[in-house]
């Protein structure tokens, strides 16, 4: 289903812009249907910008796999607030509105890749992190579950 940006002036339409606004995120809010009912969860993510791929560290059982084993489409958002101008009744936002399909990651490989991918997005100095682990990263594999999202659409926007 398309969907069409109504403030045309504010949609950002540059890839290497709606790239910039996703590797600076840290959250996403995935909207899932549960039977006829919305269900929202919020999740720090790891972007594969290559691959245009986001991907979530989650527990290996509950309610959201229980759904997407049903209804693996979803929409996600990101959110850059700048903060509220006060006095100006202005709120500075940059924000990005994705649709894909999520898969839960079983292949090891992947796995590995899906760790590195949020590390490297979310810690400051993904080295320093890694090199402070006393343990293998290979040895935790079987018990990481992560989601994949395939984007398949992306939108974006900017507030004053």
């Amino acid at each position: 289903m398309a969907h069409h940006m109504r403030r045309k002036d504010r949609e950002i339409t540059d890839a290497a812009e709606i790239a910039s606004l996703l590797r600076r995120g840290r959250y996403c809010t995935l909207a899932l249907v549960d039977d006829g009912e919305p269900y929202l969860v919020t999740l720090s993510y790891g972007y594969d910008e290559a691959a245009r791929r986001f991907y979530f560290h989650v527990a290996p059982e509950g309610h959201k796999l229980d759904i997407i084993a049903r209804e693996p489409r979803a929409c996600g958002t990101v959110i850059l607030d700048h903060g509220y101008v006060a006095g100006e009744c202005e709120h500075p936002f940059e924000s990005a509105v994705l649709r894909g399909r999520l898969r839960v990651v079983t292949d090891d490989a992947e796995k590995r890749h899906a760790i590195m991918t949020l590390v490297a997005h979310l810690e400051e100095d993904p080295e320093a992190y890694w090199s402070g682990r006393s343990w293998k990263l290979d040895d935790r594999l079987a018990g990481f579950s992560a989601l994949c999202l395939e984007i398949e659409s992306v939108s974006a926007k900017r507030g004053k």
